[in-house]
């Protein structure tokens, strides 16, 4: 099963204004490369939440506001 591609949508949202607020992360990674960090993961029909990206140190603050996008946008 797929995600609902409004929320989907929604997750990328949050994630763009994520990239935006934080001034350090706008110069450290393209809007599109911090967005590719967050592949949805959809197991028995429900999506996961992100892991912390390896190939990327992020700082711990920015990574739960990505979690708090997650849950905003699927729950």
């Amino acid at each position: 099963m797929i995600a609902d591609p409004l929320s989907v949508s929604l997750f990328e949202m949050r994630l763009e204004e994520i990239h935006r607020r934080d001034p350090m992360l706008r110069y450290e990674i393209s809007i599109h490369d911090f967005i590719a960090l967050f592949p949805l993961k959809i197991k028995n029909g429900r999506p996961l939440k992100p892991e912390q990206p390896s190939s990327f140190a992020l700082d711990r603050d920015v990574f739960l506001q990505v979690l708090v996008a997650f849950n905003q946008s699927f729950n």
